[in-house]
């Protein structure tokens, strides 16, 4: 009986190294192959963040464009698009798209391991005026802060409400320059105007900057479907434009061949072809 006690611890020993060793085998196994996998693990890490910003050329990428194109962009920065990652600089190619006059911001991110994201906000035309440059007349387009600018979306000719602006003294003036600064409040008062329900400019065909004495200037409109100019004050409003078509249509019903007419000074002064001179004090009413 003892002999059979001991004989069955004896195996039970035995089984238990088994066991044991078949444990501490898958253990491991298990711990060789975290350790394989930390190292490929830290070798691809290696490469992200070290081996591929220093050997991949840089990937842009572009947002906001509109009047411009992406090859066009690059095209600015071509000093800066065959760079690596680690030698591009942000700051040198933020200096290169703002030089192009239409842009008015740009914001750029870089993004491991080698991507570079360019976000640029280009310039809005609130009207156009025509330049002199290389012996040719060119239309440039002018934004709210008077920046003239070439737009190379043919705004012009496509957006009814971007009206030309003539009579400012810009001539030979290159783009990216403002207009002289006592006519910036102008382009503001434009783009006022033009974000209305109502398209007014839409029956405008030209105002005309006349400069005045002492810094001071007067407008001409010149409405589109008539041959009769309309002179007012600096003041361009809502109020004004609406009187404008008011007095024009009043004008022309009562004198079919008026020439000009007046609203500078409170009453409606009115000239024919024949330079005769008349004048309505009384209010028109829409």
């Amino acid at each position: 009986m003892s002999d059979f006690v001991i004989q069955g611890f004896e195996n039970f020993e035995v089984h238990g190294r088994r066991k044991k060793m078949v444990s501490d085998s898958k253990m491991n196994a298990v711990k060789i192959f975290a350790a394989i996998f930390g190292i490929l693990l830290v070798c691809e890490l290696c490469v992200y963040f070290f081996v591929v910003p220093c050997l991949d050329k840089v990937e842009i990428s572009w947002s906001g464009l509109s009047a411009y194109s992406k090859e066009s962009m690059d095209g600015v920065i071509s000093q800066c698009i065959n760079k690596k990652f680690m030698n591009f600089s942000t700051n040198e190619a933020k200096s290169l798209v703002m030089s192009v006059p239409g842009v008015e911001n740009v914001q750029i991110s870089k993004r491991f391991p080698n991507k570079v994201h360019i976000h640029v906000t280009e310039r809005k035309p609130v009207a156009m005026t025509f330049v002199s440059s290389n012996g040719r007349t060119i239309p440039v387009e002018i934004d709210k802060n008077g920046v003239l600018f070439n737009g190379t979306s043919f705004s012009a000719n496509s957006d009814s409400s971007l009206p030309l602006i003539s009579g400012i003294p810009v001539e030979n003036i290159p783009e990216g320059m403002r207009i002289p600064q006592k006519y910036r409040a102008l382009m503001e008062q434009i783009d006022q105007i033009r974000s209305l329900s109502q398209n007014y400019f839409a029956a405008v065909s030209e105002i005309h900057v006349i400069p005045k004495e002492y810094g001071n200037y007067e407008l001409v409109l010149y409405p589109i479907h008539s041959r009769t100019r309309i002179l007012t004050g600096r003041q361009l409003e809502e109020q004004n434009l609406q009187y404008m078509m008011v007095a024009l249509d009043v004008v022309n019903a009562l004198e079919p061949d008026v020439e000009e007419i007046d609203l500078r000074y409170g009453s409606v002064t009115y000239r024919t072809k024949s330079d005769t001179l008349h004048q309505h004090t009384g209010e028109f009413v829409e």
